[in-house]
């Protein structure tokens, strides 16, 4: 365990930005990490907990890690809370319109955006319920920049329409881009920014989930339950156990899903556009090329961006790369719909090809993605036709939905703001 005490000297103390800044120093390491404050106490990986310290300008921060990378954590920390002092330039206020606004956007958004002036993130938001569409791009008018998420439409006229508005700026809240027409928005001299990486656990831990609960039938189960039928036809599925796990797309999240399977007692391939060897010299996977890796896998997760045009991954599992699986493969998706080609999988469904498919993106999904459709007719019959299977299961985007993965959303969307805002470098948030 490691402790250390900091004076605050920032005239504003430990205000939103920095509060923001030290949650994410602590949410990458194992270590477990307190901050206490004029008697209250704040887990290190919560910024809310962290702003209601209220530590003020000659408060005292006592500052607590415990756990097996609590060296350099402490020494993250200590640097950040070292640079607080470093006051920005003076600017104007940004103002963002926030479109596709949820209620719990604002619980992070809301507290970040809160504060203004020099040092802070100094941002205005004003919250639009409405997606970004053509319909609602005039909303934008009078703002320098929007924030939009995956289901928001940013095509050729939709940028067009926001350069007439004036905006310059456009924050992804993120990591996906391929619903910008990036092009375009460079042609009228506007900044993409997106969130490159929030919680890669989240999204790998709700591709495990989903994968297992179509395998083991959860939904059928507890639907039987309920109905008070606890017969067991239906429900068999398989060990995950000594079984082969392909991985397609070995980024962040990737990485996380192949240490999940290994910790399974999967033995873990995997295939990437640019291999990385460090993985392999790890233990992690072996690569593979994508005809092996079908042939191979008996369960296929899906982690790769998606790229359009030759070469790119738009329909990387088609009719063609279905019939080199294995009879009953499992296939997992939490990345994007357009990956998966839907009629082609619809037919291997229909054909009984898979034993098991889950399913958190999907072609056809932008209508219903984060809105109540209970009371209406199904729009889509891409829907209905996934839903009558019943070995696969299907889930509404949600797989970044954690509380750690918002906050690091809203955290690093904020920061790209102000980076805009004072002309300081971007890093691998800048969409080029």
């Amino acid at each position: 365990m490691k402790k250390f005490s900091h004076v605050i000297t920032n005239t504003l103390g430990i205000h939103a930005r920095p509060a923001a800044l030290l949650a994410q120093a602590c949410v990458e390491f194992k270590s477990v990490t307190t901050f206490e404050c004029n008697g209250a106490v704040a887990a290190g990986n919560n910024v809310l907990e962290i702003m209601q310290l209220h530590a003020r300008k000659g408060s005292t921060l006592n500052v607590t890690c415990d756990g097996t990378d609590e060296e350099a954590c402490m020494e993250k920390i200590q640097s950040v809370l070292d640079h607080m002092d470093h006051q920005a330039k003076g600017t104007s206020l940004l103002k963002v319109a926030f479109f596709g606004t949820k209620d719990y956007d604002r619980i992070f958004f809301s507290e970040l955006a809160r504060e203004t002036g020099e040092g802070t993130f100094n941002t205005s938001i004003k919250y639009f319920k409405s997606r970004l569409t053509i319909e609602s791009a005039e909303l934008a008018k009078g703002f320098d920049a929007v924030c939009i998420f995956v289901n928001d439409e940013c095509g050729k006229d939709v940028v067009e329409v926001l350069h007439d508005c004036g905006v310059k700026l456009i924050l992804l809240r993120c990591a996906g881009f391929n619903n910008v027409d990036v092009a375009t928005a460079k042609e009228y001299g506007m900044t993409v920014l997106r969130v490159p990486a929030y919680s890669p656990y989240a999204v790998a831990e709700h591709a495990m989930t989903i994968l297992q609960a179509a395998n083991r039938r959860i939904h059928k189960a507890y639907n039987k339950n309920r109905d008070n039928n606890f017969d067991l036809s239906g429900l068999l599925g398989v060990d995950l156990h000594n079984k082969v796990a392909g991985i397609m797309g070995t980024g962040r999240i990737g990485q996380c899903m192949a240490a999940i399977c290994k910790g399974f007692g999967m033995t873990v391939i995997g295939w990437d556009a640019f291999p990385n060897q460090r993985l392999v010299d790890e233990g992690l996977l072996t690569y593979v090329d994508k005809d092996e890796l079908y042939a191979k896998a008996d369960l296929i997760s899906l982690h790769a961006p998606l790229i359009m045009g030759e070469n790119g991954t738009y329909h990387m599992i088609d009719e063609a790369a279905i019939s080199k699986m294995k009879d009953d493969v499992m296939l997992v998706n939490t990345a994007r719909g357009g990956l998966i080609d839907t009629e082609a999988l619809i037919s291997a469904l229909k054909a009984g090809k898979f034993h098991a498919v889950a399913l958190d993106v999907y072609e056809g999904e932008d209508g219903n993605v984060y809105t109540d459709h209970s009371s209406d007719p199904l729009q889509t019959s891409i829907t209905g036709r996934l839903l009558m299977f019943p070995q696969l299961i299907l889930t509404s985007h949600q797989a970044f939905f954690t509380r750690e993965a918002l906050q690091a959303i809203a955290a690093v969307t904020m920061e790209n703001a102000r980076n805009f805002n004072e002309g300081l470098p971007y890093g691998f948030a800048e969409v080029k």
